[in-house]
């Protein structure tokens, strides 16, 4: 909960017009938009800058995600080293079935692991526009978020000194776990939605095995394979929530995702060193509203599309723009007509993809539910989108992002 802050007099209180807690893909976007306006800005984060820009995360760009930087300036790097993919592969029934959405819609989607986005971000804010970031902060707390003097306090790494920071607005970007959450009031609404897997997610020393995603659909559980780089391809198994990633060792892995992804028509997986693994059990939430007083929540501290989607660093950066572009107006001509409207406005995508992940959920995993009849209705909706050119130019629309009005 938010708390009154200490005495305003202390000798290390200093202001800025916006605090950001938080300094992933949402936090340093919408810290760069800031300081392309003019609007001086301090963020924190609590972990070292090292830390951030290797920490393994998403790797799905859309289209329309990418115009959004790149009409902010903030595409240098994906322009340079980021893959285009225009289709992708559906596994099952023993056969490869592949799903070419470019052709039917004319968009793509782009492949740039979220790592390399944040450094990107980081540089870009703070070597080249000059932007105040502290990393390795503690103890960070919101205060006075109900008042026109809301301020941040956190603890100093180097001097172990407490910080006081006032500020006009509050951005929280620091996840489910963060300070932002934690200065949450009790009427907050949280709706959450446990599906009851959990998925290992691996990370492997191994060029692509297709130029594409690749999904199976399999009665042992679902198998993903997403291409990251020319040297690495990142997998998922379908396993028990709450499984011991050591019980899987490397030759269970890649008999499972030979088997699960396995296709007559294909050649078999391309093998390597596992670098990573961890099980993910798959939820989604949604905060609403995502505002409270001068407190506006983006990317994981306002929701979280499980990985099922490939929607979460999408979601984070249409809430970075809106954000951004929101506090500008506000604070640099007085307009605060996008900070009244944000969180509907973030919402309505918001709830769109939910409802995808849901809907895409029951066809990763309807045919190892151990219910026949499931596993039935499975197959025939996987078979309608290579039959039934509006289903598939309706999956393609939500698959992309481009469906509905935002």
């Amino acid at each position: 909960m938010t708390s009154p802050s200490p005495h305003p007099g202390s000798p290390a209180a200093t202001r800025f017009p916006v605090v950001v807690v938080g300094a992933g893909p949402a936090g340093l976007t919408v810290g760069n938009i800031l300081r392309a306006a003019g609007v001086d800005c301090l963020v924190l984060e609590t972990e070292s800058r090292a830390f951030i820009e290797q920490r393994p995360r998403a790797g799905v760009i859309e289209e329309w995600a990418v115009r959004g930087l790149e009409q902010r300036g903030l595409v240098a790097g994906l322009s340079a080293r980021a893959e285009r993919h225009s289709e992708c592969e559906f596994r099952f029934d023993g056969h490869g079935h592949r799903f070419a959405y470019a052709e039917l819609t004319g968009r793509h989607h782009w492949i740039y692991p979220q790592p390399l986005l944040v450094t990107d971000l980081v540089r870009e804010y703070a070597d080249v526009r000059g932007g105040e970031i502290r990393f390795g902060v503690r103890d960070v707390r919101l205060h006075d978020l109900d008042s026109d003097r809301p301020a941040v306090s956190y603890t100093d790494p180097d001097s172990g000194e407490r910080q006081l920071v006032h500020c006009a607005f509050v951005a929280g970007c620091d996840g489910a776990r963060g300070a932002s959450r934690a200065a949450l009031p009790g009427r907050t609404r949280i709706s959450r939605h446990d599906y009851g897997i959990g998925w290992l997610a691996l990370l492997a020393e191994a060029p692509p095995s297709a130029d594409r995603v690749l999904f199976g659909m399999h009665a042992d559980g679902f198998a993903g394979h997403m291409p990251r780089s020319p040297e690495m391809t990142r997998y998922y198994l379908q396993c028990p929530p709450g499984d011991d990633p050591d019980a899987w060792s490397e030759e269970r892995v890649w008999d499972e995702l030979q088997r699960r992804l396995g296709a007559a028509d294909r050649p078999s997986l391309r093998e390597g060193r596992l670098l990573e693994k961890r099980v993910l059990d798959m939820h989604n939430y949604v905060v609403e509203p995502m505002v409270s007083g001068r407190l506006f929540l983006a990317g994981d501290a306002a929701h979280l599309v499980a990985p099922i989607a490939a929607k979460g660093m999408n979601l984070a950066l249409n809430d970075a723009f809106l954000l951004g572009d929101a506090l500008v107006a506000h604070l640099t001509t007085g307009d605060s007509s996008g900070l009244d409207g944000y969180s509907d406005a973030c919402l309505r995508r918001v709830w769109d993809y939910q409802e995808f992940s849901q809907w895409l959920s029951e066809i990763y995993h309807g045919t190892s539910c151990g219910d026949p009849y499931r596993a039935g209705t499975t197959l025939a909706r996987l078979r309608r989108l290579f039959t039934s050119p509006a289903a598939a130019a309706a999956f393609a629309e939500q698959y992309l992002g481009t469906a509905g009005a935002y």
